[in-house]
């Protein structure tokens, strides 16, 4: 019965060679047979959407303080109620169509706003009312393609293989982010904001053709055959999910207190280049600067660092990094509040957050169900969020007014860094105990129509 469950070898070890990752990615990259071009599309995918985004970026945070730095809490309050509009949306959406279809949907309608911003620029719409809803806007478009875009890929890649390959991929993100503001600088000149918003379509598109290409991994398994199917449930049932787990509640917490952090740090950058600088042109030149900045060092840590780094002491290394350099940015602009610490502090934190925090919270949604991985994760990364930014905002505003500097809060935010490593070290040893539950209860019931565990290498193999 054995041999005739095994397939002969003169038809199997072609394919095993041919799914043989060359060896160049071997040394960037922990990446196993058959794993290659499931791969190489999360990378391009996520080269392609973070492109797209940070061609808009720039002009994102310049247009932001046409206003006024005082006016950003009520740009991070409407973008927190555009959220909250938008859950129902995304739920109606994920109950009647499987993420192939809804995916498309979603950033195709994205496409399509951007096109219409692009006229906007073209027919030199600049004024106060374009900047604050493009602001809010784009805002809320970053936070929802790039939840969706990990969203596919906790679908897709089993706990082990996010520790191995996530890191890699997120360099796939970050290289975007270095294209984009090149781009950006390269094109500004000679054809016009509204040709890179009409780029920034493009890009998108071709991030929604990659990420079809990763979708079509692993053919033939049971779930394969389950991401053809809608998810179900009900239109808030991601809110529901969220609010019954406390796994999920963890993360809930954890990104809340990120989301606090940087936005203390996001309203005093905004000050003191308000203060420092006078015109558009100027700011978005700098925020250009320091997104490139952060890119360079992102990728050098992303593919140096962070695979081997969750390999060998697990994702709570990655969640443990970031309060830490959170801490290290207030107290460093704190003892000396000028713009060039704020670039190098603020550069530092966030690149901490791409290349390690960000990759380990994404292995988290891994052992989850995959309803919680799109419909909750949806929920806490866009509606938790950027309600935490609206909250935190109103809450920098009030400290301002109470003359309470950056450094009394560096010292108010010990305390709460404190319970924030506690938690990071909670998470990943939750993390660790469900996926050993569900490699045991894969081995107990393996799927009918295939040998292979379905958490294997082997169950992203595309087509």
């Amino acid at each position: 019965m054995q041999a005739m469950l095994s397939p002969r070898p003169s038809q199997t070890a072609p394919a095993s060679a041919a799914r043989m990752p060359p060896r160049l990615l071997r040394r960037l990259v922990d990446v196993h047979p058959g794993e290659t071009r499931a791969l190489l599309a999360g990378f391009a995918y996520f080269f392609c959407l973070l492109s797209s985004y940070y061609l808009l970026r720039p002009l994102r945070d310049a247009l932001g303080l046409v206003g006024g730095a005082g006016q950003l809490q009520w740009l991070f309050s409407a973008t927190f109620i555009v959220m909250l509009m938008l859950v129902p949306v995304f739920g109606l959406l994920a109950q009647r169509w499987p993420p192939r279809r809804f995916v498309a949907m979603i950033y195709r309608f994205f496409a399509f706003n951007i096109v219409c911003f692009a006229a906007l620029f073209a027919a030199g719409m600049h004024e106060l009312a374009v900047s604050r809803v493009f602001f809010v806007w784009i805002s809320v478009y970053n936070l929802f393609v790039v939840s969706i875009f990990w969203s596919v890929l906790a679908d897709h890649f089993s706990s082990e293989q996010g520790r191995r390959l996530f890191g890699f991929i997120a360099a796939g993100g970050t290289a975007g982010a270095l294209a984009g503001p090149a781009l950006a600088a390269l094109l500004a000149g000679s054809v016009g904001v509204a040709w890179l918003a009409a780029l920034a379509a493009l890009l998108l598109e071709l991030a929604l053709q990659c990420c079809r290409r990763l979708q079509h991994a692993a053919p033939g398994t049971e779930r394969a055959l389950q991401r053809d199917q809608a998810l179900g449930g009900g239109v808030l049932s991601g809110v529901r999910l969220v609010l019954r787990d406390r796994y999920l509640l963890g993360i809930v917490l954890y990104l809340l207190l990120h989301s606090f952090a940087s936005t203390f740090l996001y309203f005093e950058q905004g000050r003191i280049v308000a203060a420092g600088l006078a015109d558009t042109a100027a700011r978005t030149r700098l925020f250009a600067t320091l997104d490139f900045a952060v890119s360079c060092l992102s990728i050098v840590l992303q593919l140096a660092v962070t695979g081997r780094l969750l390999r060998r002491f697990g994702v709570v290394a990655g969640l443990a990094l970031l309060p830490l350099a959170g801490i290290a940015a207030f107290a460093a602009i704190a003892m000396s509040p000028t713009l060039a610490v704020l670039v190098a502090a603020q550069g530092v934190r966030r690149a901490v957050d791409y290349a390690l925090s960000r990759p380990a919270r994404e292995v988290l949604f891994t052992v989850v169900s995959r309803e919680a991985k799109y419909k909750a994760k949806s929920v806490i990364e866009t509606v938790v969020y950027r309600g935490g930014d609206a909250v935190s905002g109103w809450l920098a505003a009030l400290a301002a007014s109470a003359g309470i500097g950056l450094g009394g809060m560096a010292l108010l935010w010990l305390a709460p860094t404190a319970g924030w490593l506690g938690l990071a070290a909670w998470l990943a040893r939750r993390q660790e105990r469900l996926a050993a539950s569900s490699i045991q209860a894969a081995s107990r019931h393996p799927p009918a129509d295939i040998q292979p565990n379905p958490r294997s290498a082997d169950d992203i193999r595309p087509a």
